[in-house]
This record gives C-alpha cells, sequence and structure tokens, in this order.
C-alpha cells in the first residue's frame, strides 16, 4: 500500500474531499506519511506580497487556508506535514512530486465544464499529464 502521500490542497472544499481521500487510504498503512502542498501561484504572489506586511505574515495567511485540512488530517490519525510552494500550480505540484519520488498524488476537481476546461485548463489534468506516479482526481 502506498507510504508516501502527495496531497495538493488550498482549503478549497474540492481539496477537504480530497482530505478525506487521504485519511481513508493512509488509514490501511499505519507507516503512511502524507505531504500536504500548498501552491502559492505567482500571479497572486505579487498582489500578495504588496498587501501584507511581512513575508512571516504572509506565510500565516497561506497557511490558514490549510486549517480545515490539517484538523481532518489530525482527526484521521495521519502522520503529515504541510509545504508552501511558489509556482504555477500545475508544474510546480509535477515539479515537486517527481522530485520527491512519491507514490501517490490525490488532488480535488473543481469539476470544470466542458468549455472551461478548454479555456482554462484544468491543475487536475495538467498533473496528471505529468506525474510520474498514480493520480487520484477527487469529485
Amino acid at each position: 500500500m502506498y507510504q508516501k502521500i502527495l496531497l495538493a490542497a488550498d482549503g478549497s472544499e474540492h481539496s477537504l474531499r480530497a482530505t478525506k481521500e487521504v485519511i481513508n487510504i493512509a488509514s490501511l498503512n499505519l507507516n503512511a506519511k502524507v505531504t500536504v502542498v500548498l501552491v502559492a501561484d505567482f500571479s497572486n504572489a505579487k498582489n500578495d506580497v504588496l498587501h501584507s506586511g511581512s513575508t512571516v505574515e504572509l506565510d500565516m495567511k497561506r497557511r490558514k487556508k490549510l486549517i480545515p485540512v490539517e484538523e481532518l488530517l489530525k482527526q484521521g490519525n495521519v502522520n503529515y506535514q504541510v509545504e508552501i510552494l511558489h509556482g504555477e500550480p500545475g508544474p510546480t505540484i509535477n515539479e515537486y512530486v517527481n522530485r520527491e519520488k512519491h507514490e501517490l498524488l490525490v488532488i480535488g476537481s473543481r469539476g470544470l465544464n466542458t468549455l472551461q476546461e478548454m479555456l482554462l485548463g484544468s491543475v487536475s489534468h495538467k498533473v496528471v499529464k505529468h506525474a510520474d506516479c498514480p493520480v487520484l482526481i477527487v469529485k
């Protein structure tokens, strides 16, 4: 069973559903270690930096997004750590999951319709194409 799991989360309802699946998977292996990643998107980073008082305040603001995710993981007795990454979400998640040799990547899906997906692209679809491990997309 999977021992090294990556959960891509942003605190949204979609990532909370993905977190619940990670808890189910991790409960099957007491040695499972989960890394929760939040990607600070470059397109928002400049605005975030300008409106924050310090980098510490900015990091705390980003970590607050993950409080519901962390609460679920704690309730599920899951061994986890949090990493905040910087960059465009899809490629940044792929680079991290491949470099760190995770065995499973779990990510929530926003449920875009076909037109939205064609115009905007989907982080989950970008991740599926380039991850070197199995990917579970949670709807």
